[in-house]
């Protein structure tokens, strides 16, 4: 068994604490395993299998924390064939929570969403990825010209 030590806040803490005492573990640690078995089950979803997907990243961050706006801007502009949407909802004067829709080659994807929950100053974060193929189709809509763009079937 392998010690590692992590620095949460303290009222993080004091829900870890409250989960330990209302499922009667032993203590903390025995607490986090079982969180972090959880974490893993849930993200190696089937749906990760797929080759193309569409998926939903949404996170919590504090906009204060070392250039975080614009690190974030950088990591979805690195990335602009993935990148569908992102809406931006200020919860406080410090906290904003992002929706972001993402596009694309699965192992892409998941890497980017991954990408960005781990970024210093993300509080919370998920990513649900719903496998679809992505056709690049041509062909017009009434009498409008034809032109090229992408129909994305979910599966």
């Amino acid at each position: 068994m392998q010690r590692i030590t992590i620095t949460i806040d303290d009222e993080l803490a004091d829900e870890i604490d409250k989960l330990v005492r209302q499922h009667g573990y032993q203590n903390r640690s025995e607490a986090l395993r079982d969180l972090v078995r959880a974490g893993m089950v849930e993200t190696q979803h089937h749906a990760y299998k797929a080759a193309e997907c569409l998926a939903g990243v949404i996170y919590v961050y504090d906009q204060r924390q070392r250039e975080m706006p614009k690190r974030l801007a950088n990591a979805y502009q690195q990335h602009h064939d993935l990148a569908v949407a992102t809406v931006r909802i200020a919860l406080d004067h410090n906290t904003c929570m992002d929706v972001a829709v993402l596009k694309g080659r699965t192992a892409d994807v998941k890497s980017l969403a991954e990408q960005i929950i781990a970024e210093r100053g993300v509080r919370h974060g998920r990513v649900i990825i719903i496998p679809a193929q992505i056709e690049t189709v041509r062909h017009g809509h009434g009498r409008r010209q034809p032109h090229t763009h992408q129909h994305i079937r979910v599966r």
